[in-house]
């Protein structure tokens, strides 16, 4: 008799690769609002959020961050936005 009360034995764990670590987390004027976006090491977008939650600071905390984000490795993963915005980003490395 199984010990599983009825339920079905969950699925063995897939070799499946993991999703690679977040680098960089970045906060940034859009539209009048503050945003965080999520960055792969390659700048690729993981995920956006809204940067008035209270997660971010435990996020941020004891990092320093980058200000002004206005280098050529930011172009493509900050299209859109415009200079002032870009010169007001802040990018805290997470992950080396």
């Amino acid at each position: 008799m199984a010990q599983n009360f009825g339920m079905p034995m969950p699925a063995a764990h897939s070799g499946a690769q993991r999703s690679r670590p977040v680098k960089y987390l970045v906060t940034i004027d859009s539209g009048g609002y503050r945003v965080a976006r999520l960055f792969l090491a390659n700048r690729e977008l993981v995920n956006e959020f809204d940067a008035a939650v209270a997660e971010l600071g435990y996020m941020t905390a004891g990092v320093v961050p980058q200000v002004g984000l206005l280098g050529a490795e930011w172009d493509l993963a900050l299209r859109g936005h415009s200079v002032a915005e870009r010169a007001g980003a802040e990018a805290y490395t997470l992950a080396d």
